[in-house]
């Protein structure tokens, strides 16, 4: 299984979450688990998903939900589990 870290932040809008979610659907990436608020008015929403169904790479994926972010307003980072958690690490 291939985990990825996706995270989405920027000014709440509609459509932010289905956006990324129909990109992920169409690219066969599996949500495992999502977390999502709304601090006034500023959206961040984190997901763990599993994108072993994918035929992109993770460095293909970062590049087109970046592009989706600009598009729709927000930053959106997507990076492989395994160098999240070593970023992360203390």
């Amino acid at each position: 299984m291939k985990k990825t870290i996706i995270t989405v932040t920027g000014k709440d809008t509609v459509g932010i979450i289905a956006k990324v979610c129909v990109y992920l659907a169409e690219n066969q990436v599996n949500i495992e688990d999502i977390s999502q608020t709304i601090l006034q008015d500023y959206f961040h929403m984190m997901m763990i998903t599993d994108t072993s169904g994918s035929d992109k790479t993770t460095a293909e994926m970062a590049a087109d939900l970046k592009k989706l972010g600009e598009e729709i307003g927000v930053m959106i980072h997507c990076q492989r589990e395994d160098i999240f958690d070593m970023m992360h690490r203390i």
